[in-house]
């Protein structure tokens, strides 16, 4: 009788020993999983030129500058990656917008942006969003870069969002999902308007047409009148029109991040 009381008193000991541990892997696992949701990958251009033009361009500014002050206020850390990697070349340097200024004085993010990581040095399970910013040298470089439609590809599969701004979408139009079809087919997906860049009368130097491109990719087009603010979130894309979308598409991605959570 006193064996059998002292076999199942261990038995209890040794359920009881498992259930901690097994308390404590788990938290483990959470708390890396919290670390990782906590990271954002911003994707700007290598190319500095305007097509034949001379004109020199860049990421924009003020694209990269407002969704950082969003996310890295809500405790995020943003990463930074180009198709070439290194320095980032800069366009609409503007530092008496406070925001820009911000960033651009930011010693840690002002090292990110001028190194940042090539795409092969990017772990797509790291990051629960990656950003598209705009500037027109993205219409060079972003489109046909298959590193990283693949990173985008594996961030949304694995519930992450994706989201752009201006020319920034230019990235997302030859993303493919592992079904086959386009990232953007069937979504509603904003981006520069067709209008707008015949406004800055670039409409014959850009290699095509932003919004017409992703038209062809099945995209449902939403759009606003020149330079007003229009973002757009469907089934976690999210894109914005133009640099006054900026800061608002870093408030509708932080918004898709907390429901994750």
């Amino acid at each position: 009788m006193k064996q059998s009381i002292k076999s199942i008193i261990t038995a209890f000991m040794v359920i009881a020993g498992c259930t901690i541990l097994l308390g404590i892997n788990q938290a483990t696992a959470q708390s890396k999983n919290a670390t990782k949701m906590k990271k954002v990958l911003f994707v700007v251009t290598s190319h500095d030129k305007k097509g034949d033009t001379g004109e020199p361009t860049g990421f924009y500014l003020a694209e990269v500058a407002h969704p950082w002050e969003v996310l890295h206020r809500a405790g995020y850390e943003i990463d930074f990656v180009s198709p070439k990697g290194g320095k980032a070349p800069v366009d609409g340097f503007n530092l008496e917008d406070a925001t820009n200024k911000e960033f651009w004085n930011d010693a840690k993010y002002r090292a990110k942006i001028e190194n940042t990581m090539k795409p092969s040095e990017v772990k797509p399970e790291e990051y629960s969003a990656i950003f598209y910013a705009g500037g027109h040298g993205t219409m060079w470089d972003f489109a046909d870069n298959k590193e990283l439609a693949a990173i985008a590809q594996k961030i949304y599969e694995n519930n992450g969002i994706v989201s752009a701004v201006c020319h920034g979408p230019a990235g997302l139009v030859n993303i493919k999902l592992s079904n086959g079809k386009y990232l953007v087919e069937g979504k509603k997906i904003n981006s520069f308007t067709n209008e707008e860049e015949t406004a800055v009368g670039l409409e014959k130097v850009v290699p095509f047409m932003l919004e017409s491109k992703l038209i062809e990719r099945g995209a449902i087009f939403e759009k606003s009148g020149l330079w007003q603010i229009h973002v757009v979130t469907d089934q976690r894309v999210i894109t914005g029109q133009n640099p006054a979308s900026a800061k608002s598409v870093g408030e509708a991605t932080l918004a898709e991040l907390n429901k994750l959570k």
